[in-house]
């Protein structure tokens, strides 16, 4: 998995208000969320600010990455676990982060690579992709950057299922039901079958 470095300023001020200013001044509001817990057993969130443009490659990419965080100086290894978007502007509003270490596994999403040229495909069919990423769980130092599933023996009409998937040091969570891509039947390849009947 690719790094990223991303600078903040640790905010002491929360609330609607304070997040407003924030905003005004053209940064996005923080949380990193990790150990640290309250008297009440709920996770405490570090509140803290970056630009916009900080986050832009991390936001706007279909690659996934490890955030080596520097907040005030102090450093921190992290997740991007969630992102709020205006409804109407699609702005930045809020990025939630999530604390990693090497020992603990974390669930995050990967997306997926089809490699080869499908059996289906050779027959007239059309491969398509039914989902872009799976959900796994794993230490961040074990987790790729893609999922590469090959495609090479997937018939005209077949389907490849999570649950039929493996990979090394990883557990999916996506569901096994779910169907990841399949080789779809076109009118050329229906022609061709009726042809060969």
């Amino acid at each position: 998995m690719k790094s990223i470095d991303i600078k903040g300023t640790a905010r002491t001020a929360t609330g609607k208000k304070a997040t407003q200013e924030i905003r005004k001044a053209g940064s996005v509001p923080c949380n990193l969320y990790g150990e640290a817990r309250g008297e009440n057993g709920l996770p405490v969130a570090l509140s803290f600010s970056t630009t916009a443009e900080e986050l832009r490659k991390l936001v706007y990419s279909p690659d996934i990455y490890s955030v080596n965080l520097n907040i005030d100086g102090k450093e921190y290894k992290a997740i991007m676990k969630e992102l709020q978007f205006h409804p109407v502007t699609d702005k930045l509003l809020h990025v939630d982060f999530y604390e990693i270490t090497e020992e603990k596994p974390i669930v995050m999403e990967v997306p997926i690579k089809l490699n080869g040229l499908a059996e289906g495909v050779k027959a007239g069919g059309k491969l398509a992709a039914s989902v872009r990423k799976l959900k796994v769980r794993a230490t961040y130092t074990a987790i790729p950057e893609k999922l590469n599933i090959d495609v090479t023996n997937l018939g005209l009409g077949k389907t490849i299922k999570v649950g039929e998937l493996s990979f090394e040091g990883l557990e999916l969570v996506t569901s096994p039901s779910v169907v990841v891509c399949q080789v779809k039947m076109t009118r050329s390849a229906m022609s061709a079958a009726a042809k060969a009947q």
